[in-house]
């Protein structure tokens, strides 16, 4: 996307909220608003339409529920989905995380770090509020069910995999691991291919299911 605006898809059925976030992306050099949506069924529609690059998603909307919707947007688009609600709710996390969507922040962050996040998820990373992806972990330890396996990965991928599920940045799994910024590249490349995961959030998830945020390593 070097020298093209990133272009954002705004999903709430608050219009008024919409109104300040359009305002607000519209005032940002580099990006562009790609449609508004009040309702699940046509963010989704907006999304196929206009090929947006991240969609910023109410959880609750009206029609669709904003998770159904990312789940649907993500199935068929390459737009990545940024889930922004007031509700700070670990099933909400996870079941966003699940259906596809590459962040996950609160309605009360501030301007500029939205707009950070919309470029951190447009840029292909992974983005969680903060306290998040620890309270997560705290949640996953008490969820039943099969693990993942995690057929493939090599132990120190799974060394790796272990602290992105812990909510470790790159310059802190390099520190812990001793390793260099090129081999750590490597590692999330490997495993972003061996878990058919289509970024961070979704190695974090894989993680999850493995069991590694009980047993790090």
């Amino acid at each position: 996307m070097t020298g093209e605006p990133v272009r954002v898809l705004l999903a709430d059925d608050d219009p008024r909220f919409r109104e300040t976030v359009a305002g607000l992306v519209t005032a940002t050099p580099g990006l562009v608003v790609a449609g508004e949506a009040g309702t699940g069924r046509a963010a989704v529609a907006l999304a196929a339409a206009n090929r947006p690059d991240v969609v910023l998603m109410d959880v609750r909307m009206p029609d669709l529920d904003g998770i159904a919707a990312t789940a649907r947007i993500t199935a068929t688009t390459a737009a990545r989905v940024l889930v922004l609600t007031t509700f700070d709710l670990d099933d909400h996390v996870y079941r966003a995380l699940r259906a596809g969507a590459s962040g996950f922040v609160l309605k009360d962050i501030s301007p500029p770090r939205l707009i950070d996040a919309i470029h951190t998820v447009a840029a292909g990373e992974a983005l969680l509020a903060p306290s998040v992806t620890r309270r997560l972990i705290a949640a996953t330890l008490h969820r039943t069910g099969p693990r993942r396996a995690l057929d493939g990965v090599t132990p120190r991928e799974r060394d790796v995999l272990g602290l992105i599920t812990r909510g470790l940045s790159n310059a802190e799994i390099e520190a812990r691991l001793h390793i260099s910024r090129g081999t750590l590249k490597t590692h999330i490349g490997s495993l972003l291919t061996k878990l058919e995961a289509r970024d961070r959030a979704q190695l974090v998830i894989a993680g999850y299911e493995a069991g590694l945020a009980a047993h790090p390593g």
